[in-house]
């Protein structure tokens, strides 16, 4: 076992776990930061997507000894409010069905929004293709996209709608 100080969501945190721990075992298991999901354990689905110095990755894949001093953003710390424009927009269309995978979708899509703040169809299509959902809700999933664009376009927020009211 090894002593890693990893930089999540804006904090220092120590762990000691062996060195080749993926990091998605560092968050859940050893720092209860348990947004981020496992989903295959292969980088194939996308539920454990985080952020390493911005970038969207794999937390099953990433093992702990490689981070160095990279900043490490999970879902707990895109918005601690729950007030990212991706998570209004979740939460005002409902976009979700089980919700499992939900986290990394969410993170993959703040990439896209970072490159194409008014993304299209194709885009979102493309850039959303890496995230699985079991559920299918690929439909909510865009349309969430969409209308987090416009809450970040608007620079408001958002009251999130009446449970169920935005369903498709």
């Amino acid at each position: 076992m090894s002593q890693y100080t990893l930089h999540i969501n804006g904090k220092a945190q120590t762990v000691e776990v062996e060195p080749d721990t993926p990091l998605l075992w560092a968050l859940r298991d050893s720092l209860g930061l348990v947004g981020t999901k496992y989903g295959c354990g292969l980088g194939q689905c996308g539920a454990c997507t985080v952020h390493l110095d911005g970038v969207p990755a794999r937390a099953c894949l990433t093992p702990v000894s490689s981070l160095g001093r990279q900043k490490i953003t999970t879902i707990e710390g895109l918005d601690p409010q729950a007030s990212h424009p991706l998570q209004l927009a979740w939460q005002e269309l409902d976009v979700p069905q089980c919700g499992y995978c939900q986290a990394g979708q969410i993170m993959s899509a703040c990439q896209l929004l970072k490159q194409h703040p008014a993304p299209t169809d194709a885009q979102i299509d493309a850039a959303m293709a890496s995230n699985l959902c079991r559920c299918a809700t690929y439909t909510r999933i865009r349309a969430g996209i969409h209308r987090a664009a416009e809450i970040a376009a608007r620079g408001r927020t958002a009251k999130p709608a009446a449970p169920g009211k935005g369903k498709q």
